[in-house]
């Protein structure tokens, strides 16, 4: 680490926040030093994003105390954060998705010649912005038509163009391939070498330990502690993140599989704007076993899923569940075949933010007993069942009537999960089920994966986690533009094979690897 190591780059002292009877923050104290990636870990829930809400302006704290190099400071919005050069990219990007990037990066600024916009100018800095710190992006392009990583880098841009020297990731990986996680890792270098100081949020402990310098553990609110690198493993780290033992590696049984839940053939399909996104797939899935999905995000993953719930038109080939062609049938005929799908994003589409819990646990037998009848909803029945639920799956939450947009990331995927799983689902679609989620939500999530392997599930997982895929998978089908490389056993031996067929690379033509 660079510079001045004498007066910190940001002191926060004593930050509290109270909401109604949660103490979010509870007198949390944390430094960060000029030139250093500074890591904040902890569960979902854990006090984190809120501490760096405070920070970035979105909220203010009911105690303690700010200091930007030396200096008390009050920050009473965003404005004032990017005043003091702070810049947030959060988990879920704040961007307009019709507007070009150059337009995003300069949304709010003030210019000289207004009301005209000088983009020309604003794209031309822009370009070099992105050749300095190795983050290539068109700035004419259309954010709604760039994949998520591609946004992310938008988003890190728009900071770096309002001069930040204080860069908030939240979850900066999630929305990564694994080959490309190196890269971006070595930008942050790049950035922390020129003096900017980073606070690194995430839940990927191998990540924490290979960028961070320093550690700083959050659990229900308060500071557990601050530890170098040097001090740091992943088993103490998941200790401190959750207060208890935590069984990093799980045991997957031998497959017993039955009969073929899920026929693919020869399916096709086209996006919007006529390019073909999915090429000929074929592949099957049986009962009681795990497929995985690998690739880089992007290549057609989503298509594939959205198809195989009856979401996303295909042009060719045939989708056949437990023998019924459902090929183009609407998303009610593949429900009722016992096909269940977890949705990627869990706030747009998975769940409905403004229903309670309760509400949201059946909102696909809500026209069904116990939950109604004529037409008429059964409240009380609709609450006991989930009392039940929410008891079952562990859900952390004070009562189902509360609005399922005040839970954590991982309780609200625990809502989605209870809602599938508990449909009685006969194949069960993952649409990266763990993105974005700590470590103990993970081991939560991917218990109950095994648990419907266990029970004679055929399971479908979409994940860029290679570890996840492997952890998780009986085979695993590689995707590139909107192919299938090749399927292979669900093991670590073959991490090269799966890497290569990521980069496009098919199956058949490899060469000097290894089976």
């Amino acid at each position: 680490m660079g510079g001045e190591r004498s007066v910190p780059l940001l002191e926060l002292k004593h930050i509290t926040k109270v909401f109604g009877d949660l103490k979010a923050n509870d007198q949390i104290d944390l430094d960060v030093q000029r030139g250093e990636i500074h890591a904040l870990l902890g569960e979902n829930g854990a006090g984190k994003t809120t501490l760096m809400n405070i920070l970035y302006g979105l909220y203010h704290p009911d105690g303690g105390e700010i200091f930007l190099r030396g200096e008390l400071t009050k920050i009473h919005s965003p404005r004032d954060a990017i005043r003091q050069h702070i810049g947030m990219i959060h988990q879920h990007f704040m961007l307009v998705p019709t507007f070009s990037v150059v337009e995003n990066v300069v949304l709010g600024l003030p210019v000289e010649r207004e009301p005209l916009l000088d983009l020309r100018t604003a794209a031309r800095r822009l370009s070099e912005l992105s050749a300095q710190y190795g983050l290539q992006i068109d700035p004419n392009a259309l954010v709604g038509s760039l994949p998520v990583g591609v946004q992310q880098r938008v988003e890190i841009l728009k900071a770096l163009y309002r001069g930040a020297d204080l860069l908030v990731l939240d979850e900066p990986t999630a929305v990564l391939s694994p080959l490309e996680v190196e890269s971006f890792f070595q930008v942050l270098r790049q950035l922390v070498q020129q003096g900017l100081s980073i606070i690194f949020i995430s839940h990927k402990l191998d990540e924490v330990l290979h960028i961070s310098d320093r550690i700083t553990v959050l659990r229900r609110g308060k500071k557990v502690g601050t530890l170098p690198r040097s001090e740091a493993t992943n088993r103490k780290l998941a200790e401190m993140m959750v207060g208890r033992e935590v069984f990093l590696d799980l045991q997957r049984p031998p497959l017993q599989a039955g009969d073929v839940v899920l026929d693919v053939q020869q399916l096709s399909s086209k996006s919007e704007n006529g390019i073909q996104s999915l090429k000929v797939i074929q592949f099957t899935v049986q009962a009681g076993e795990v497929l995985g999905i690998a690739g880089v995000d992007g290549n057609g993953q989503q298509q594939l899923a959205e198809a195989l719930a009856g979401l996303h038109h295909t042009v060719g080939g045939s989708i056949c569940v437990q023998g019924v062609d459902l090929t183009n049938r609407p998303p009610e005929d593949f429900i009722r075949r016992g096909v269940c799908y977890v949705l990627a994003d869990r706030q747009t589409t998975g769940l409905v933010l403004d229903f309670n819990v309760d509400e949201n646990l059946i909102l696909k037998r809500c026209d069904r007993q116990p939950f109604a009848r004529r037409g008429v909803l059964n409240l009380g029945g609709i609450r006991e069942y989930g009392q039940k639920v929410i008891h079952e799956y562990d859900i952390r939450v004070e009562d189902g009537r509360t609005p399922v947009r005040q839970l954590s990331g991982g309780n609200q995927q625990k809502v989605i999960l209870a809602r599938e799983i508990e449909d009685g689902p006969k194949l069960l679609i993952l649409m990266h089920p763990t993105r974005g989620l700590d470590i103990g939500a993970t081991e939560y999530v991917r218990q109950r994966v095994l648990e419907q392997r266990a029970r004679g599930v055929a399971v479908l997982l979409v994940s860029t986690e290679l570890d996840e895929i492997l952890a998780l998978s009986d085979r695993v089908a590689v995707m590139f533009r909107g192919e299938i490389m090749g399927i292979v056993p669900g093991n670590a031996d073959q991490l090269e094979r799966i890497s290569h067929m990521m980069l496009g690379e098919s199956l058949e033509t490899m060469t000097g690897i290894n089976p």
